[in-house]
């Protein structure tokens, strides 16, 4: 193309000087020759305008452009752009096919799907579920604002926080009260969000059937174990000779299936409560029960230190966060062979803080940590049963994590021991009063 294009210039510029010295030549024989050279000149300059008026023109028609005789530069020109607008078209063509296979993709999806303008918050487009889920109809709709439009939603917070809001897990249709919603927000470019509704009616009727299934049979369980466990007790091994052993162990069993339904129970609970209103939580005095727990439970065959950074509390429920410490702290002295060191640390991170408990235990291989927090997942059976562990402790302390907007970090590498740390946004942390405040440093062996 760029070849024709140039022998083209070439054959024009050829052209004019030909036409020029015919007319000088024409000029000087008849002995005019300047004003000879200036009519030609001003007809080859016309002729240019002429053809430049007859580009400019066909380039504003929209009809389509056939293909032109000719070798010179004007005729190259409207050739390629006639080629141009034969690209053009057949691109236009298979975008609006596009477009049209995307929007009925868009349209056989399940979920509801809302195109909003990221500036002004309204309405910009939507798919066929936007209709049952969100009630929006038609073209009444588009353009309108989007927190007036799906009241009584509480949307306006949740889209003020941009990339940054968190999905909402829960919300009631503004169309039909009987249909729950996941609602989440997508930014996809600079100036749109994508908002995207789920239907989880019958999933979170699901849980709920499984949550009272859990509480229920766990309730139901506490009166026979009682029972058991009290007839257990009042079994000597001397009053039935040979069957000490049997007893222990029954005993063991029991009390094992005890714990286990205590955590069910929390469990339940746990996942039926919303989070409560934000307490002051005095970190001195809780890290010094868990040190005391920590040696209770280790009997001296661990080297246990606290860290504690003295100007940082934290808050929320005292009770439940005593719970999802107090479990990193026994399942570190579970898994951690005698001699072992623990450490629980407490330090400020910017405005955040994280409390972590650190072991030199057996360590945990990298394709376990993921599924850690699921409930009954255990990395090792045996030794899970030999440490009575119920397989709940970590989805508790999630839960209650989760409660206070905090998450748990894991890092472990097999034979190097573990780090189970949870993370505090600003939110849940609090400057410390120094009277509270306990030494930067304890330890016991």
């Amino acid at each position: 193309m760029q070849r024709h294009l140039r022998s083209a210039w070439l054959t024009t510029l050829a052209l004019s000087v030909f036409w020029l010295g015919l007319a000088a030549a024409l000029g000087a024989l008849a002995g005019l020759l300047w004003p000879a050279l200036a009519l030609a000149a001003i007809v080859l300059l016309g002729w240019q305008h002429w053809r430049l008026r007859a580009l400019s023109l066909r380039s504003l028609s929209r009809q389509r452009l056939p293909a032109t005789p000719g070798n010179d530069s004007w005729t190259a020109l409207e050739n390629l752009l006639a080629h141009n607008q034969a690209q053009t078209r057949v691109r236009k063509r298979r975008l609006l096919e596009m477009l049209k296979a995307y929007r009925a993709a868009a349209d056989a999806l399940p979920d509801a799907v809302v195109v909003v303008d990221r500036n002004t918050q309204r309405i910009e487009w939507f798919n066929q579920a936007a209709l049952p889920l969100l009630g929006l109809h038609g073209n009444a709709d588009r353009g309108s604002a989007l927190v007036a439009r799906l009241q009584p939603m509480p949307l306006a917070h949740w889209l003020a926080a941009g990339r940054h809001a968190e999905p909402i897990l829960d919300a009631t249709s503004p169309h039909d009260p009987n249909i729950r919603l996941h609602l989440r927000l997508v930014p996809y470019s600079d100036h749109r969000w994508l908002l995207v509704a789920r239907d989880v009616t019958k999933l979170l009727q699901l849980e709920r059937v499984r949550r009272d299934f859990v509480a229920n049979v766990s309730h139901e369980l506490r009166t026979p174990l009682t029972v058991v466990h009290g007839y257990l007790d009042m079994m000597e091994p001397e009053d039935f000779p040979g069957t000490g052993p049997m007893l222990e162990e029954m005993r063991k069993q029991s009390q094992r299936m005890t714990q286990l339904v205590e955590d069910l129970l929390t469990l339940s609970r746990l996942e039926a409560q919303s989070p409560g209103e934000l307490d002051s939580v005095p970190m001195a005095p809780v890290l010094a029960t868990l040190q005391r727990e920590a040696q209770a439970l280790s009997q001296g065959r661990h080297q246990i230190s606290v860290i504690d950074d003295p100007s940082v509390d934290l808050r929320g429920s005292v009770r439940e966060l005593h719970s999802a410490f107090s479990n990193l702290v026994s399942n570190a002295v579970r898994y951690t062979p005698d001699g072992g060191s623990i450490q629980i640390r407490l330090q400020r991170q910017g405005e955040a803080a994280v409390l972590s408990v650190r072991d030199s235990g057996y360590g945990i291989a990298a394709q376990h940590i993921p599924r850690l927090t699921e409930r009954f997942y255990r990395v090792s059976s045996s030794r899970s049963r030999e440490s009575g562990g119920t397989g709940l402790g970590l989805s508790i302390v999630k839960h209650i994590l989760g409660l206070h907007n905090a998450r748990l970090v894991i890092h472990s590498e097999v034979g190097n021991g573990s780090e189970f740390a949870c993370h505090f946004d600003a939110s849940h942390v609090t400057v410390r009063n120094d009277t509270d405040a306990l030494p930067l440093e304890t330890a016991t062996p």
